[in-house]
């Protein structure tokens, strides 16, 4: 076997730099998006600092604590949050409370439960339930939707029907697809207090509730912010969309000396009719409430008997309280009587504005009855 040749020798030069392999550039490549990223998060946080300040500067100096999305906004695009002092007052609190009982009250057959407004109503899922509940339709939209699209479609969708069922004429809808989904607790708020009102809800709303709102907006790459009051509720006649005063609003601000004679007159008048069952009444405000004597009343005035079977001769709760009442409505609107104002719900609650709209309908119509 003949030796292999030798190798030849190579000048000494300097070292070459190896070729730079697959695992290096993948490392590399790592590297420069570690660093991207580390850059990017700066930025983030940086702009959440901005956020910060702006909503904590002395123009606004209410401290908000806000989120990091909140922060992150597109040119002219604004979020809004309520001010933790709003959150706190009772209120506030009581609307709250009330409108989850409500919703957990009406879908109670459906066995969902509504534990925080904005966390639960957000996807759409229990709004759907809730407006095929209380308008007795159903919605054509999935049953379930995971992905943000899809939840929007459905909002969207829902809304639609909402729009459909209240009709509002003259005054603004303050919710739409984003707001609700991006958990606007204020949008959500406005929409369930439209459709209790609008549905006549056998819940008593709290009056005059409002928040503080913090608004934060970019413009020209700066966050500006500001604080707004925000009415979610005002009076109950006002968010029935009867504005309009009468008689009684007059006597209740400006006559009080004269309210105790206007409440002497109806109560003559309505036990110059009642006596003839033996019974009498001595205080409007509470006599009527569970709307028994409303229903004989209208026996009486009317000359017919109501059968018993028809009413709660000895309501025992709310619902047929304000059942009672509803069916003596009905009873006024058979003998010709306009649809009372009043809520069956404000009668039962003790209303005494309320009530006092419904007698003074009676007396004006039936007084020369003997």
């Amino acid at each position: 076997m003949s030796a292999l040749p030798a190798a030849p020798l190579r000048s000494p030069g300097p070292p070459l730099r190896p070729p730079r392999t697959k695992k290096d550039e993948s490392f590399l490549g790592k590297l420069g998006g570690t660093l991207g990223r580390k850059k990017r998060a700066k930025e983030v946080s940086d702009l959440q600092e901005e956020g910060k300040n702006a909503i904590n500067s002395p123009m606004t100096p209410a401290t908000v604590d806000i989120h990091p999305e909140d922060t992150l906004l597109e040119e002219n695009e604004e979020r809004t949050m309520i001010d933790p002092t709003s959150r706190e007052d009772p209120k506030f609190k009581e609307l709250n409370k009330v409108l989850i009982d409500w919703i957990n009250d009406v879908l109670v057959e459906e066995r969902i439960i509504v534990k925080q407004l904005e966390e639960d109503l957000y996807d759409g899922q229990v709004l759907q339930k809730l407006l095929e509940k209380l308008a007795d339709r159903k919605l054509n939209v999935a049953e379930v939707t995971q992905s943000e699209i899809g939840q929007k479609q459905k909002l969207q969708t829902i809304l639609e029907a909402v729009y459909d069922v209240l009709r509002p004429h003259g005054w603004a809808i303050k919710w739409n697809v984003d707001s609700i989904h991006g958990k606007n607790l204020v949008a959500i708020l406005h929409l369930l207090v439209a459709l209790a009102m609008h549905f006549r809800a056998p819940i008593r709303l709290p009056e005059h509730v409002s928040v503080q709102v913090v608004v934060v907006r970019k413009r020209e790459g700066l966050l500006h912010s500001a604080h707004v009051v925000e009415e979610l509720t005002s009076t109950t006649e006002m968010m029935m969309g009867r504005c309009e005063r009468d008689a009684f609003d007059t006597l209740f601000d400006h006559a009080p000396d004269k309210l105790s004679l206007v409440k002497k007159s109806l109560i003559t008048f309505v036990n110059k009719h009642l006596n003839k069952l033996n019974l009498e009444v001595t205080e409007l405000e509470t006599q009527f409430a569970d709307g028994v004597y409303l229903v004989l009343l209208m026996g009486l005035l009317e000359g017919y008997f109501v059968p018993l079977h028809n009413f709660h001769l000895t309501p025992e709760n709310f619902e047929q309280k304000v059942h009672n009442v509803s069916f003596a409505f009905e009873l006024m609107q058979d003998g010709g009587l306009k649809k009372p104002k009043a809520r069956p719900e404000d009668v039962v609650n003790l209303d005494l504005k309320s009530t006092l709209r419904v007698l003074y309908n009676l007396f004006t119509k039936y007084k020369n009855i003997e």
